[in-house]
């Protein structure tokens, strides 16, 4: 699919019906230009794998036509797939400081400096990538140097938001005003293509800088040791609570890689100059409780993390009773279970748990309803293109900006082909999308072989049969069955003995050709392991040759 001279065209490969794993592209004259490319973390739908990839199978079968990679802000959802595929796209990404420096690690820790070319672009630069200019426009974020990017063709002009939010009072970095997006907006713009995560919400998301009293009073009412967790990647929460440290009279700790890894690259773009220097896990715990706080990943619920291994007494550091943990994150949807589990164990150990509920602790780093209508009025564009949530969220906001003034609005899934301009919105056809998911070191098609073995495997258990075969076709001996995760376990020898007899029957003599009579073999122990169970194992049969 080659894009034409006179149109634009926008494609979601990812973020259009979910929530992660953003990838747009938008395309004019014969080019691709890539927006973001994210990646999503797994479910107990995956099981043993904890990231998922895009598809990229459409990009990739024209990657002679993509001219680049233009990232709009380090999150995961937005950067987390770059290191396991754009070096096959063997394109340029372009990024400002400190999302490069994100980058740039891991490209490091995958072996591939050099392989991907990286280029840094200034806060508010512009870059020409023919047919397309673009240009970084700062927007407030719940990370530094969040940015929109206004993509100029010949066909028409692309606001794309990213994520973003209004914050009148930055901790981090200044975002544009509203008379600078008023001239954007100046300039005719086609389509704004929009976060939509908060659209549900009736208020403005709040600014950051808010967050600074309600952790302090929450701190203050503490007498143990204080643990605060927060998104690693939100380093204006950790200026925050960096403050509210040294004015509480309280050393800061940091546990956690991500942590260690985003106040490291803050730091080499210049931000966090004034952040408390981090104690060793040691020196803290030589400390009075009440002159520590320490800054934990885990807020999510995450097994691995720092918080989970604090609260299963797997930590060199330690919580004990009195001493406080502040969520001061919201939780993503879906992670309730695993938060909870953290929850409970911290409170086994007599923590007090603080939540926003308690103190004003946390803001969201997404646009509610009121801003959403700001950045409309704003940007005044033709077409609202709604990204980033799930079906509900993208009708809603589509429903939103139309009763706003926008005169049209087009809800997209993921792999629609949407003409933008001449005379759009317009979806002209599909083209495949999925999912992969990265496997140990391995990427595999989310929906291919091996994890549909796996979630059968642990749905049903597996049962694995060997047979002995002599050298005329026949059973050398008894069938033996071995079974894995069957739920037989005080008649086990029972059902072995069954479904071995049953093993034996469905091969017969076998005669010439044993190996036509694995699948009778197969169906033969499975129907025997329902009678017994009630489930329907993966049944795996092989044939050893015996002379």
């Amino acid at each position: 699919m080659t894009p034409k001279d006179n149109e634009l065209l926008f494609v979601s490969l990812g973020g259009s019906g979910e929530i992660g794993m953003n990838v747009n592209l938008y395309g004019t004259a014969g080019k691709w230009l890539m927006v973001d490319l994210g990646l999503t973390f797994a479910d107990t739908d995956y099981p043993g794998v904890d990231l998922i990839l895009p598809d990229l199978e459409f990009i990739e079968q024209q990657r002679g036509q993509l001219i680049g990679i233009v990232l709009t802000h380090g999150h995961e959802d937005h950067i987390g797939a770059i290191p396991y595929l754009a070096a096959e796209l063997k394109v340029p990404l372009y990024a400002t400081p400190f999302t490069a420096g994100l980058i740039a690690g891991k490209l490091e820790e995958e072996g591939l400096t050099g392989q991907v070319k990286l280029h840094v672009i200034e806060r508010g630069g512009a870059i020409d990538l023919d047919p397309f200019k673009v240009t970084f426009v700062a927007l407030a974020h719940s990370i530094p140097e969040g940015n929109g990017v206004l993509i100029e063709t010949a066909a028409g002009k692309i606001f794309h938001t990213g994520d973003w939010k209004v914050d009148e009072t930055p901790v981090l970095g200044q975002p544009s005003t509203p008379e600078q997006l008023t001239a954007i907006g100046d300039r005719g713009i086609t389509a704004l293509v929009c976060d939509s995560t908060n659209v549900f919400d009736p208020e403005a998301s709040g600014s950051e800088a808010s967050v600074h009293d309600g952790l302090r009073a929450a701190v203050e009412a503490a007498r143990g040791r204080v643990l605060v967790t927060t998104f690693a990647s939100n380093a204006a929460r950790l200026q925050t609570i960096g403050r509210v440290a040294q004015e509480t009279g309280r050393r800061v700790v940091v546990a956690g890689r991500s942590l260690d890894r985003i106040l490291r690259v803050a730091r080499a773009t210049g931000y966090l100059k004034d952040f408390p220097e981090p104690l060793a896990f040691d020196e803290a715990m030589l400390l009075p409780k009440s002159e520590v706080l320490i800054i934990a990943t885990g807020g999510q619920g995450e097994p691995r993390a720092a918080l989970a291994r604090i609260a299963a007494g797997q930590h060199e550091l330690k919580l004990t009773e009195g001493d406080s943990v502040l969520f001061s994150s919201k939780i993503i949807p879906g992670n309730e279970i695993a938060i909870g589990h953290i929850m409970n164990a911290l409170s086994d150990l007599g923590v007090v748990i603080v939540t926003s509920r308690q103190f004003p602790i946390h803001v969201s780093g997404h646009p509610g309803r009121p801003e959403l209508e700001r950045m409309y009025r704003w940007i005044r564009p033709e077409i609202i293109v709604p990204v980033h949530g799930e079906a509900r969220h993208l009708r809603e906001q589509a429903r939103l900006a139309l009763a706003t003034g926008v005169p049209s609005a087009v809800v997209q899934n993921n792999g629609d082909v949407i003409r933008l301009a001449p005379d759009g919105p317009k979806k002209l056809t599909e083209v495949r999308t999925g999912r992969l998911v990265l496997d140990g070191d391995v990427i595999l098609a989310a929906d291919g072989a091996t994890i549909g073995q796996r979630r059968r495997i642990g749905f049903g258990g597996l049962v694995a049969v060997t047979l002995a075969v002599a050298g005329d076709g026949a059973l050398a001996g008894d069938p033996l069955v071995r079974p894995f995760g069957i739920p037989v376990e005080a008649d086990l020898d029972d059902f072995l003995t069954d479904a071995s007899d049953a093993a034996r029957k469905a091969y017969g003599d076998g005669g010439r050709e044993p190996e036509r009579q694995l699948e009778p073999v197969r169906l033969a122990v499975r129907r025997c392991a329902t009678l017994w169970t009630g489930k329907k194992p993966l049944v795996d049969v092989s044939i050893v040759r015996v002379d």
